[in-house]
């Protein structure tokens, strides 16, 4: 593996390092030994860092030097915001396992330019925000100037700070003069203002670099070059389309559908351009998103409400709701007709417009809104008992009526959608493998990529056609199940199996249960026949159930959970002469708001408790496959086995049945856009057994708001008693798989979920060094080889099948069958990638999982790991079937999910010492502890 070194930033410039040394060297992947040091970033140079694309070159940091070190030599990590001083796991070969075939992927080969790309630093004054208005000034100032100061040249702009040409400009700095109408942002008046653009020569961008680096010859991706073509294959869809990230949306693509409450859907495309072994490839996706529909206000609020709002007063309730909802939003009046200014919503008047005055002098004399806007503009308010709209400045009241206002089209919605508009969008979304690929090749059609003038310019040309990949299909895994069951072994067909004639691995012994019923629709005889049925296919499933409650069903109102849920595990305590409950059933309603999280953070954190939760809708539909997947889970909470991979029990997985070895999966889940005071939730589970592999621990931690890096991985602290003590996840984790297997890991492999390519350098160094730590903190010279794989599910590649007529390379759905994998042509130039299509569709297009192998010290060969990977997502616990994800990482999502429950809505602010820890400066309210009981199991099922 190549090594580096960086030099650290001159300490004079106020910038603290710390240096954290591992006590024992790091192996690389031929197993020689090298020794790290990882230099930590001070919070603002990481924050910047976690905002790049992923960047390998070395441009533009001056204090950087990079040079080969022998191996021997210590490897000082310096700050990822420049190069990086570390190597990604190069690509150890191809797999060969499986049955080969062809698909075809969204990817569109790029045929690079021969022209020189130039970048040049743009300043505009005085400074614009908006990026909208920052095109507008420079697309005046290519029309002005391109024929004359331009030398003939059509730039590509990005919208902020960056321009480029194909060949040079005449000139190395120049400043423009242009004038634009400038709409002043909620006040509604168009001014003419005039602005400074400032141009001056930065950067040339390095094809040649481009070139090596794709032929797999270069090792660091030139980003700025990556940068230029990307910016100019997007400049002709900014002007056409509503940009949101890497997407465009329109109307006009697709007629948009209602989702509900004022909001609709609009169609649009991903695009993004992307180094793959078969050159540069411009990666085209379908997307939809909500957008608020441009409705007049009245309307608007109509739907909100779902009530007539002209014939009766708002409440206070429906004054809040509409507030709410339309704060933000830009409209247009309708009142004046061909002049459409538009305004922002700052507000809502708390009176009814009817009651509304305001000076119409610096005398303070005062007028009726009703009265102005009749004199005014000949305008008669017919709802004068709605409120009015307040826009623009908060401190000089501008009052506009509902009824004289349309909201302006193109307005994103960025808030949280509710279960109705949530399943409106999974409809419009939701397409055949077949409808979305024609989509794709429409988009590409429509967005005439030989016809783009930017394109032109820059020589760059786009293939239309999709790519055709070699693919191979891997072979399901056999399963092992309970000698006693009629089917001993199973061998899943097209990624799924059942229950019948079978009886699982491990069962489980639940002798102390009880029901409480929160349901007032399902009578106590409704809820006991349901109980009954469900334990007994918890006793056909191979488990030892009790077949009896330990009390009667208690019937409880969800207002009184705790006290319920207290009852309940008190009095079986008692009848049952001090045997502790095992398992606590919950017949929750449909719709039951905070009650489900209110149980699992009350049972789980309180009372140590495992509970199963059941809706009223499958109570009174009884049906064999619910009862028989609800028997699943609960074995597995209960501690037992589903079911063991044959290849796991005969000591035959490659680097992982011949020494003993712990798969973690690790993810962070973040708070949803708006709610920027919740922290984020980290979750790491591990096995628990071996050479099995399928039982996992799971623990919890909160830490800083959007914080991507897991900071209790390892920690350290003082204990006035004990002085230093060492703790954290990875930690209590090796600690727990040694006692329930009798022996220490002597191999990691971690899965990590959630992290972008942006931050795959971050992640790594920082993780990979508190694996290391937790392992020393245990024993001396205890460092067993890590693999760090992490896996992603967020990217927009696509499989197709090739034929679609061909029923034999297709599941039920249409899609490409699972085991499908593809590690060529479309994966990275020389680093060790691969699309994993696990799982059989259901519906929709089945997107594949992207694993990216980071680091690997076992010396994983590229079948090892892709069957591996494979094989594993046989073993979910909570259904028959293969799963899209790795189970490790589908787990760690799922603790992450379940631990936000945790957090309960009031916060301790009068002893913030006591309450809470500080994490990068930031206090985060630990999450209440998980009992002893409950962590051992996999309560997060």
């Amino acid at each position: 593996m190549p090594q580096r070194q960086m030099a650290a930033k001159d300490s004079s410039k106020g910038e603290k390092h710390i240096i954290i040394s591992t006590k024992k060297p790091l192996q690389n992947v031929n197993n020689q030994q090298q020794k790290v040091e990882i230099t930590t970033l001070p919070l603002q140079e990481r924050k910047k860092c976690s905002n790049r694309r992923r960047g390998r070159g070395n441009k533009g940091n001056k204090a950087g030097v990079i040079t080969t070190l022998p191996l021997q030599s210590g490897l000082v990590v310096g700050p990822p915001v420049s190069s990086k001083g570390i190597a990604f796991k190069s690509r150890p070969g191809f797999g060969t396992i499986g049955t080969k075939c062809v698909v075809k992927a969204n990817h569109f080969l790029v045929q690079l330019p021969d022209k020189d790309l130039n970048q040049y630093d743009v300043t505009i004054t005085p400074d614009v925000r908006c990026r909208r208005m920052n095109r507008t000034i420079m697309g005046e100032l290519v029309r002005l100037y391109r024929s004359s100061e331009l030398g003939g040249r059509l730039p590509a702009y990005d919208g902020r700070k960056n321009l480029y040409t194909a060949g040079v400009l005449p000139f190395d700095s120049r400043v423009f003069s242009v004038r634009v109408s400038d709409e002043d942002d909620g006040s509604g008046i168009i001014r003419e203002r005039e602005y400074r653009v400032a141009i001056k020569f930065a950067a040339r961008a390095d094809l040649h670099h481009l070139g090596e680096f794709l032929a797999g010859r270069q090792a660091d991706a030139p980003q700025e070059t990556l940068q230029v073509l990307d910016v100019v294959l997007r400049e002709l869809s900014s002007q056409r389309y509503v940009s949101i990230g890497r997407s465009f949306y329109s109307p006009n693509i697709r007629r948009p559908q209602r989702l509900g409450e004022g909001l609709q859907s609009w169609c649009g495309f991903y695009q993004s351009i992307r180094p793959t072994q078969m050159g540069l490839s411009l990666n085209i996706d379908m997307s939809s998103t909500a957008f608020i529909e441009p409705l007049p206000v009245i309307e608007f609020v109509a739907q909100i409400l779902g009530k007539d709002v002209i014939s009766r007063p708002l409440s206070d309730s429906d004054r809040i709701k509409i507030k709410k909802a339309l704060r933000g939003v830009k409209v247009e009046v309708t009142h004046r007709g061909n002049v459409r200014r538009k305004y922002r919503i700052s507000s809502l008047t708390s009176r009814p417009t009817h009651e509304l005055i305001f000076p119409i002098d610096d005398q303070m004399n005062m007028k009726s809104v009703v009265e102005y806007f009749k004199e005014m503009y000949g305008f008669t308010i017919r709802n004068p008992h709605l409120p009015c709209l307040q826009v623009g400045n908060q401190k000089k009241a501008n009052y506009l009526p509902m009824e004289a206002c349309k909201i302006v089209e193109g307005q994103r919605y960025s808030k949280r959608l509710n279960e109705r508009q949530i399943t409106s969008l999974l409809k419009v979304t939701c397409q055949r493998p077949r409808e979305q690929e024609m989509d794709i090749l429409q988009t590409v059609y429509q967005n005439e990529y030989e016809q783009d003038p930017y394109a032109k310019e820059f020589g760059i040309n786009i293939n239309d056609k999709l790519t055709c990949v070699e693919a191979r299909v891997l072979p399901a895994p056999w399963l092992k199940y309970h000698e006693t069951g009629k089917e001993k072994e199973c061998l899943p067909q097209v990624g799924q199996w059942n229950m019948v004639n079978k009886k699982v691995i491990n069962g489980s012994t639940v002798n102390y249960w009880a029901c409480i019923n929160f349901s007032r629709s399902v009578q106590e005889s409704t809820a006991r026949s349901f109980c009954h049925e469900l334990a007994q296919m918890c006793q056909i499933s191979g488990m030892e159930f009790n077949s009896e409650p330990v009390i009667p069903i208690y019937s409880a109102r969800p207002d009184q959970v705790e006290r319920a849920l207290k009852h309940v595990y008190n009095n079986s305590l008692h009848k049952s002469k001090g045997k502790e409950l095992e398992l606590l059933l919950a017949i929750l309603p449909d719709n039951n708001g905070s009650l489900y999280g209110d149980i699992k953070r009350i049972c789980e954190t309180d009372l140590g408790l495992i509970t199963q939760c059941c809706l009223t809708k499958h109570v009174f539909k009884i049906s064999k496959q619910y009862l028989a997947n609800v028997s699943l889970k609960i074995n597995v909470k209960m501690g037992g086995r589903n079911t063991v991979l044959v290849d796991a029990l005969s000591w035959r997985i490659p680097l992982v049945s011949d020494i003993p070895t712990i798969i973690f999966g690790a993810d962070v889940t973040h708070p949803e856009t708006g709610e920027d005071s919740q922290p984020s939730i980290a979750a790491v589970v591990a096995s628990q057994d071996w050479p099995e592999v399928t039982k996992y621990a799971g623990l919890v931690c909160a830490q800083a708001h959007r914080q991507e890096l897991i900071q209790d991985l390892y920690k350290t602290w003082h204990d006035p008693q004990r002085g230093t003590v060492t703790g954290g996840m990875i930690r209590e984790l090796l600690i727990s798989f040694r006692k329930a297997t009798g022996q220490k890991p002597l191999r990691i492999i971690f899965y990590r979920d959630g992290v972008s390519e942006g931050q795959f350098y971050q992640v790594l160094l920082y993780e990979l060094d508190a694996i290391r730590k937790a392992c020393a903190s245990l024993e001396p010279n205890y460092q067993p080889p890590v693999t760090f794989v992490v896996v992603q599910k967020r990217h927009h590649t696509r499989l197709f099948a090739n034929n679609h007529k061909d029923r034999s390379s297709t599941d039920k759905s249409g899609n490409i069958l699972p085991g499908t994998v593809v590690d060529s042509k479309i994966c990275h130039p020389n680093e060790f990638d691969f699309y994993l299509c696990s799982h059989a569709g259901i519906q929709g297009t089945s997107r594949p999982a992207h694993y990216h192998v980071l680091w690997d010290e076992n010396n994983f060969s590229a079948d090892e790991i892709q069957t591996l990977t494979n094989n594993l997502c046989y073993t979910y616990a909570r259904c028959t079937r293969s799963v899209s994800v790795v189970p490790p990482a589908y787990y760690a999502h799922l603790a992450a999910f379940r631990a936000r429950f945790y957090m309960e809505p009031e916060t301790n602010e009068e002893n913030p010492s006591k309450s809470s820890r500080t994490t990068n400066g930031a206090s985060v309210k630990p999450l209440p502890a998980l009992k002893e009981k409950v962590k051992r199991v996999m309560f997060y099922c």
